[in-house]
This record gives C-alpha cells, structure tokens and sequence, in this order.
C-alpha cells in the first residue's frame, strides 16, 4: 500500500498560479505512472495529468493543458503541479496518485488539497 500526502492549496483569484506538492510514502514498487485527479463538489473525480516512467513526458486533459505543469523528483518520490492561469472551473479537491489508471480503479488515495479560484 501506498499513503499520498498533497499539500499547497489555497485560495487564489482567476489569473493566478499555485504549486502542489504531493509525497508518496510506502512501497511504489516498480511505478508504471503517476498522476493528479480533481474532484469538484457534485462531480466525479477526474484525471488531469499523469507521468508515466518510460514515456516521453507528461499528459494532460484538454481542460488543463497549457495551463498547467506536471514534474516529479523520483529520489524525494515527490510530484508537483504547477498550475497557472486559474479559472474558477479550476475550484477542487485536489489528489495525486501512484497510479493513472480511471479513479474508480485506484484505492490508495490521499487526503486532497483544495484549491479555491475566486471570479
């Protein structure tokens, strides 16, 4: 099992950027991916970006692209996103996972950091 710990959500307005940083404690094995989901208040939880450990680099969804920035520091086996030009469609509970599979999929789940766009 896996425990993701996401931290650096806030309140910001529309235009604005934030930088969320998510550790993953316990055993990730050999990774296949990584990857951030959003859940908005009424919505399923959806992925935004995902980071697969032999591909060419990240991906995004069409929602998020452009705006936002997926890294990772594999020896702190830390993921960040950067996200830039917040809407306030952004407004969400925010997780990370070892894992970028569909999230009915994925069972260990962190607590979530909010993230807040004010208009």
């Amino acid at each position: 099992r896996v425990h993701p710990v996401e931290s650096g959500g806030g309140t910001v307005q529309a235009g604005g950027s934030l930088k969320l940083s998510c550790t993953i404690f316990g055993s990730t094995g050999n990774r296949h991916c990584a990857g951030w989901f959003r859940q908005a208040p009424g919505k399923d939880r959806e992925g935004i970006a995902a980071i697969y450990q032999y591909g060419s680099g990240p991906v995004y969804a069409e929602a998020v692209k452009g705006r936002f920035t997926m890294s990772q520091d594999n020896s702190q086996n830390t993921l960040y996103l950067q996200m830039d030009s917040l809407k306030p469609e952004d407004t969400a509970m925010y997780y990370c996972a070892a894992d970028c599979g569909a999230p009915e999929q994925i069972s260990d789940w962190g607590q979530g950091t909010q993230v807040t766009v004010s208009s």
